[in-house]
């Protein structure tokens, strides 16, 4: 029992964290991101992925964790569908529906972090966070790539122990 209660722990801390720097206003003011529901939560996706992306590499107690990231991070979407008005009866429904286009922008950036291929990280955002954003700034897409990147690369260097403790940090974007 305290190895999983130590386990939902670690995964609080992480996900408290990727939230944070999924909230760090330029994002929204400086690069386009639609300051909306669809494009927080856009956001929080993308800090996921990286982090469950970085848990993947510590074996089965990373992949373990990730696990229970992905669950809290799941628990929490239902709860906010909840509190937008989602009818009980199809909460579940829509749960799972964002379950399985989190799965597909997962799958679709993790071969373009891995070979470090800009224009193919910037489609897959075109595609998902600025799909309906009005008044894209040029450059905004392109540089969430390469904040995207950046970010994964930072993450690759951290201490795999402290990941498992549930503490992570982001790079501080550059402008």
């Amino acid at each position: 029992m305290r190895r999983h209660e130590a386990q939902l722990d670690a995964a609080h801390g992480l996900y408290r964290d990727l939230v944070a720097q999924a909230r760090w206003p330029t994002l929204y003011t400086e690069h386009g991101v639609p300051d909306s529901r669809d494009g927080r939560l856009e956001l929080i996706y993308l800090h996921a992925i990286l982090v469950m992306r970085r848990l993947r590499a510590e074996g089965p107690p990373g992949q373990q964790l990730a696990q229970a990231l992905f669950d809290l991070l799941f628990r929490d979407v239902d709860r906010h569908l909840r509190e937008w008005g989602v009818g009980d009866l199809s909460v579940g429904k829509h749960v799972k529906a964002l379950a399985q286009s989190f799965y597909g922008r997962a799958t679709a950036l993790d071969g373009p972090l891995a070979s470090s291929d800009l224009p193919a990280i910037e489609a897959v955002l075109l595609r998902n966070v600025y799909a309906e954003a009005k008044d894209v700034p040029a450059a905004g897409p392109a540089w969430l790539a390469g904040y995207l990147l950046a970010q994964d690369r930072w993450l690759a260097a951290q201490d795999g122990g402290t990941l498992l403790a549930g503490s992570v940090t982001f790079a501080v974007p550059a402008d």
